[in-house]
Formats: structure tokens, sequence, C-alpha cells
């Protein structure tokens, strides 16, 4: 698979400094074009101002996570929990040159909180306020471009529950990334190609690119997120739920030079008993026969953690 110099749309969701109004003609026609780039290419690039995701939470943001990844690696490996993608993730990990945290609904004071004081027992309220404020504002972009695919489908009104419904739960990753000192590549996979067990996920990053997205004819997309920005991708519960029409997109991260990259993701997820069922409206005997029998979100979860790259085959029906 090589790689080609491909568009990914990039949208500003404001007009006039002025976010567009919901149900306005504008609105209307950017939901068309969130909606085409979803089925098109499983992602696009929006600007963000400050009403959607304040600059300096951003700059807060990465400030504090250096400073979280430059605990010592015995404080760092004590952090443990149940559930898959949620523990640190270190240099001992299969993906030897990424360090991550997974933590769920930090929009939550008592999870940002709690995270934060178990890595550091003496507290640090500047940490998890931000966690706390910067998971916040991407839950609420994520249920935004919900209700833009909604609308950019004209489906009736009442499938924003579905939309609700799928981004009623989240977790937050803290990624940092470095190349093999050792290595001679000069370009370096630091996080293998896979797509996200996720409805919607956002990432933001500081500073230094590195991501690329999977095009439908199979060649990879450096994708440059603006500096105010930040990128949307497709997972797999959006396509099933959209009978295939919205594409989950395959993502690697592949570094160039000697700089470490640190970015900020948030996965929009169901809860666990959720259910996931196409709408009527998607499905037609001749185009769009049903793909995708009803499944509950934990019951997916379970095959991602098996076999993420065929999770959603499961659940296939035809």
């Amino acid at each position: 698979m090589g790689s080609e110099n491909m568009t990914i749309p990039c949208f500003d969701l404001c007009k006039g400094g002025m976010r567009l109004e919901e149900g306005s003609e504008e609105w209307k026609e950017m939901s068309k074009k969130v909606r085409e780039a979803c089925e098109n290419h499983g992602c696009f690039l929006l600007i963000c101002d400050d009403e959607i995701i304040p600059n300096t939470v951003c700059k807060d943001m990465f400030h504090n996570m250096k400073a979280l990844f430059d605990l010592p690696e015995e404080t760092k490996q004590q952090y443990v929990t149940a559930k898959p993608y949620r523990n640190y993730n270190g240099k001992n990990s299969p993906i030897p040159l990424s360090e991550s945290f997974g933590i769920d609904d930090t929009f939550l004071s008592d999870n940002a909180e709690a995270f934060a004081n178990f890595l550091w027992p003496q507290g640090n309220p500047p940490f998890s306020e931000t966690l706390k404020t910067m998971t916040s504002k991407l839950v609420e972009l994520s249920f935004l471009v919900l209700k833009m695919i909604v609308e950019g489908y004209g489906l009736p009104q009442h499938y924003i529950s579905d939309a609700e419904n799928m981004n009623s739960s989240s977790f937050s990753r803290l990624m940092k990334y470095r190349v093999d000192d050792e290595s001679d590549n000069e370009h370096e996979t630091v996080l293998p190609a896979h797509t996200d067990s996720s409805t919607l996920t956002i990432i933001c990053q500081k500073d230094v690119q590195g991501l690329e997205v999977l095009s439908k004819t199979d060649k990879w997309i450096e994708l440059e997120i603006p500096h105010d920005g930040v990128v949307v991708l497709v997972g797999d519960i959006l396509q099933a739920w959209s009978n295939g029409r919205l594409h989950s997109v395959k993502h690697r991260v592949v570094l160039k030079g000697e700089k470490e990259r640190y970015s900020f993701g948030l996965f929009a997820n169901p809860k666990d008993d959720i259910n996931i069922k196409v709408p009527e409206e998607f499905v037609d005997n001749q185009i769009h026969p049903l793909r995708y029998r009803p499944f509950k979100y934990g019951e997916y979860f379970d095959s991602y953690v098996s076999n993420a790259l065929e999770a959603l085959e499961v659940f296939e029906c035809i």
C-alpha cells in the first residue's frame, strides 16, 4: 500500500466568529458536507474556535500531559484497571514506542480527580480540572457532529436519541509517541493500523504531525491537523449503525524525525447495554440490504478485544 496526496476536507463550524445556528441553511449545508466526508473518507478536519475548545485549555492539557508522562515509570505502571485499554501502557507493552493512559468518562469531576490523585497522592487540581474541561468540550463536539449526520441524511428528529445513546459514554486516551533511537528507518510506525471501537473519535495533538488514514483505494494519506483544529474519525459503531454507509477509517501513527508526539483522543461510545440497530431509512433491498444485525455495544466490545480488525464481521448478516 502506497501513499497519496488526497485532500481530507477541513471544516469551520463558525461564520463571522459565531457558531452556525442549528437548523439554519448554513447548518444544513455543512451537515451534508460532514456526512459526505464521513462516507467518502471516514474522517474530516475541523477548525476549533474558543467556543468549541478554548485554546488555553488545549495548551494547559498538553503542558500537564508532559508532566504526566515525565513521572517515574514505576509510578505510571501502578495505574492498572480491569477494563481493556484503560491501563497505563508503557515501554514494555506490545507497542513499545508509545505510552498511553485510558480513563473513562473524565468529564465527570470525580473520575478526573480520582485519576490525578492516584498518580499525584498530594493531588493535582489543575490537571484534573483541565482534563475534565477538555473532555467535556470534546463530548459536546462529538454529539454536535452526530446531530449533523442525522441532519445530513435528512432523518427524522427522533433519531437524535440514537445520537445520544451512541454518545452516552466516553474514554479519554492521553498518548505519547517516540521514535526508536536505534532504528535507521526514516519513517517509524509507532502505532499500527486499526479502526476504533468508538462511535466517533476526536484527536488533537501538539505540534508534531504523524497521523495517517487509509483511503478506500488502499493509499495512506498523511493528515495535516491544523494548529487550532482536530481530526474527527468515524468508528466501527457509526459504520454499523449507518448500515455501512459511513466508513470506519483505518489509521496509524508514523513519525518522521526525532521529536516526540503528544496527542489527546476522545472516544465517544455507547454504554455497554445500548442496542445498536440500523435505522429502517438506511435499508433497501436493492442497493443497501441490511448489513448488520442488532447488537449490544458490550457484545461488540468483547469481539473487538478478541480481534479488533474483524470485530464488526461477527455482526454482519450478509
